[in-house]
């Protein structure tokens, strides 16, 4: 158990858990009692990516070179560190849901938490660690000053906006959070 509380302390987990809940908090107190956005995904999803950007910042140790000698296999942890930093993103925006007025569904929550953690992941392989958060910030940004979706092409660049039944944004969440998880198990941050 001792090894968990160290990686966890390594990753800055506990100061990433109080930024996604503070900004989980101040996203709840912008809305008032919940009535004015309703239905509107534009809220829950900058508190999802304010979550999974402060989350991000523990995709890599405060030394790679330490952390590539280390005789503990690295694959499952590292795959286990994404799902789980998106499952904690994800529950802390339910339970503010179910304690306020907000109305998002839990199929648009999981969708975009697992590609805005896929994002994060792949941001880590290619960037590192410091800037995983540019991708994940970069694509949210396309996506809410994009065009309304008309063609495939926008519906894939606004995956995140899309209703949860829509299947080009289905689709383009779960091939970010697989390719991102996969390539993050494997690769591991950039040096």
């Amino acid at each position: 158990m001792r090894w968990l509380t160290l990686y966890a302390r390594s990753r800055q987990v506990p100061a990433s858990f109080a930024a996604v809940v503070i900004s989980t908090a101040l996203g709840w107190a912008f809305t008032g009692d919940g009535s004015d956005g309703s239905g509107d995904p534009r809220l829950p999803l900058l508190i999802l990516g304010a979550g999974v950007m402060a989350a991000s910042i523990g995709l890599s140790g405060q030394d790679l070179a330490l952390d590539r000698t280390a005789a503990i296999r690295w694959l499952p942890r590292r795959g286990a560190h994404v799902l789980l930093a998106g499952v904690v993103v994800g529950a802390v925006l339910m339970t503010a849901q179910a304690t306020s007025g907000w109305t998002v569904s839990v199929e648009l929550v999981v969708r975009d938490c697992g590609g805005l953690m896929g994002l994060a992941a792949l941001g880590a392989v290619v960037l590192g660690g410091p800037y995983a958060w540019s991708l994940p910030f970069g694509w949210l940004t396309l996506a809410l000053f994009a065009p309304p979706a008309t063609g495939v092409p926008m519906q894939v660049a606004t995956w995140m906006l899309l209703p949860p039944d829509t299947a080009a944004g289905t689709w383009t969440a779960l091939a970010l959070s697989l390719l991102g998880t996969a390539a993050y198990a494997v690769a591991g941050p950039k040096r």
